[in-house]
């Protein structure tokens, strides 16, 4: 999974960057501080993997990772190469998801691109450049779309058909990702590969003083509207508390956690919501010689997520034998799990859930 990190320059793009990645990405008070994308890896928090590795001591303990992308912060007229305009928008476009960085606070000593803070103004500076490239992209697949139709086969007029209902929706500068498709459709689109079909999730970007009332914040709360008007969600930080977050030790961090009031990260927060985002769940293997965890999209069925681990698993699957994490925590062990009939034997057709502790039967 990549997510891009976006939004106007000195938003917090990259302080939230080095308080996901602790990369020490190039931080500073101008726009433009991130020319070239930063690129991090980070283990996703799971302590489910933690406590399987508990009981099973194994040689090996896996988590999932999911990749950030820092991206240079936009400016309006992007989309005609204003800024760094088109790079941006090629960095963009080789993401799964979009986290959209929108400054919520007041600092008269922090620059903002355009002068003062107003998160509806931002979203739509972005948002509107999108949709222009997006029409831009949009306009030379439908010229090539009608030259396909002289053919005579069908299919290409119900594609430009669907191309121009897209086109008009963008022209009333809403994002692509508010539209309803079948599932035929959605296919389609996925292959346009347009901007504004990506899924966003809107980080509000707080200060200290307000992050203990986050209610009472007025910016917030427009981000929290333009996002419920658009089926996106909203996670609230403070990028340079996460910053300070991600230098302690484990046992500091809680603490300084507990002090603050706040029962997990903001990069926990940011990467539970990134999961429901894009649809992912987690499976877990465990056993002495690795404990692991394994992100599938949710609906996958047993085959293929026996394929993640190795193409062999899902080509000469046999069968899974599944029990639930919270029923193997219950019990203690997974010998204890078995004697309750608590293992199950599944086939084909399983669908995977989040938390199966799984052993793959297969044969090649």
């Amino acid at each position: 999974m990549k997510l891009g990190i976006v939004g106007l320059p000195n938003v917090g793009k990259s302080t939230l960057f080095n308080a996901i990645t602790k990369a020490g990405a190039e931080s500073a008070n101008y726009p433009f501080c991130t020319v070239d994308p930063n690129v991090g890896m980070v283990r996703v928090p799971d302590e489910r993997v933690d406590r399987l590795a508990e009981m099973y001591h194994p040689k090996k303990v896996t988590h999932t990772t999911i990749e950030f992308v820092d991206i240079a912060g936009l400016v309006r007229g992007a989309s005609r190469g204003e800024g760094l305009g088109n790079k941006f928008l090629s960095h963009i476009r080789e993401v799964d998801a979009i986290i959209h960085v929108v400054r919520a606070f007041d600092d008269s000593n922090i620059v903002h691109v355009d002068g003062s803070v107003d998160p509806k103004r931002d979203i739509e500076t972005i948002n509107l450049e999108l949709i222009l490239a997006d029409l831009e992209t949009l306009e030379k697949r439908m010229e090539k779309t009608r030259k396909q139709m002289k053919s005579g086969d069908k299919k290409f007029q119900e594609e430009l058909a669907l191309q121009e209902r897209i086109k008009a929706h963008l022209e009333k500068g809403l994002p692509i990702r508010s539209m309803s498709f079948d599932e035929e459709e959605a296919e389609y689109v996925r292959r346009l590969f347009l901007l504004t079909s990506k899924p966003v999730l809107y980080c509000a970007n707080v200060d200290e003083a307000t992050l203990a009332d986050i209610d009472s914040n007025p910016h917030v709360r427009s981000i929290r509207e333009i996002a419920e008007a658009e089926n996106s969600e909203v996670v609230v930080i403070c990028a340079r508390i996460e910053e300070e977050i991600a230098q302690l030790e484990e046992d500091e961090r809680m603490l300084f956690l507990q002090e603050l009031g706040l029962k997990e990260s903001g990069l926990d927060k940011l990467i539970k919501a990134s999961y429901k985002l894009l649809g992912l769940i987690s499976f877990l293997t465990a056993g002495e010689t690795e404990v692991r965890a394994w992100t599938i999209v949710k609906g996958t069925k047993a085959p293929q997520a026996a394929g993640k681990i190795h193409s062999d698993f899902e080509r000469g699957f046999i069968r899974a034998e599944i029990v639930a994490y919270d029923d193997l925590m219950r019990c203690g062990s997974y010998a204890a799990a078995r004697e309750h009939g608590l293992v199950r034997s599944e086939g084909r057709d399983y669908v995977m859930k989040d938390g199966d502790v799984v052993l793959f039967r297969f044969n090649v």
